[in-house]
């Protein structure tokens, strides 16, 4: 596979201590929650491989891109080969977690008639490569639904164990909806405090309509005087 970083930069360069508390301290509360996240969702099908998940939340700001990153993270600690698609062509972050160049990646993947290996770039964490957003679109909607975006996601879920795909936030717009449901699983993450019940409920409705396979609730943000854990990980209950 080509990578546009054939070395990989030390540690002290490429980390963003606020984000990937998987990586830098692994023997924290916090990673060991992210693993906890991590054996929950192996173990969440028994009749179904699951291989490519998607992180959403109800609203932009709910911490999504940051648990997508660490908990793929936790995935390439187990030597699965791991891929990370920024697939939020409106507000990419997963380029500046891992300090990646992001001047061309899906968008011109889904315009292109060129293979993923192109634009997928290595990362600092063994295991892990990442496929960046590239140049915003006028259309992130068009793009995402359209039936290269599918056989790119068939293509990659071939040459990977895991495929990570990072969506906007469903109530937000419907980008991610058109990919959520060609999904093996999606994960929605909820800040404490911050999306209403209300607002959630919608989000759920929003996938089950899609017909996504909910997985879970990533609840985050818990102060830590209110409860032992940092993070909460239940499934959806009626």
């Amino acid at each position: 596979m080509s990578r546009r970083y054939s070395a990989r930069r030390k540690k002290s360069e490429t980390l963003n201590h606020n984000k990937l508390v998987v990586f830098n301290d692994p023997k924290s509360p916090v990673s060991e929650i992210y693993r906890t996240i991590r054996t929950n969702i192996q173990f969440s099908s028994f009749d179904k491989e699951l291989k490519t998940i998607t992180v959403t939340s109800s609203l932009e700001g709910e911490g999504k891109t940051t648990t997508l990153a660490n908990l793929a993270v936790t995935l390439a600690q187990q030597n699965k080969r791991v891929l990370i698609v920024d697939a939020d062509l409106r507000r990419p972050k997963i380029h500046r977690i891992f300090e990646l160049n992001n001047t061309e990646g899906l968008t011109e993947l889904l315009i292109e008639m060129v293979k993923p290996e192109r634009f997928i770039q290595e990362t600092f964490v063994e295991n892990l490569w990442v496929l960046p957003t590239g140049r915003i679109p006028p259309n992130p909607a068009e793009l995402l639904g359209s039936s290269r975006m599918h056989s790119i996601l068939k293509n990659l879920r071939g040459k990977f164990d895991y495929v990570l795909v990072d969506i906007p936030p469903v109530n937000v717009v419907t980008d991610g909806l058109l990919i959520a449901n060609r999904m093996d699983g999606v994960v929605l993450v909820c800040e404490a405090g911050y999306a209403t019940i209300e607002q959630v409920k919608r989000a759920k409705e929003l996938l089950v309509n899609a017909k996504a396979n909910i997985l879970g609730v990533v609840l985050n943000n818990i102060p830590l005087d209110q409860t032992n854990y940092y993070y909460a990980h239940k499934h959806y209950q009626d």
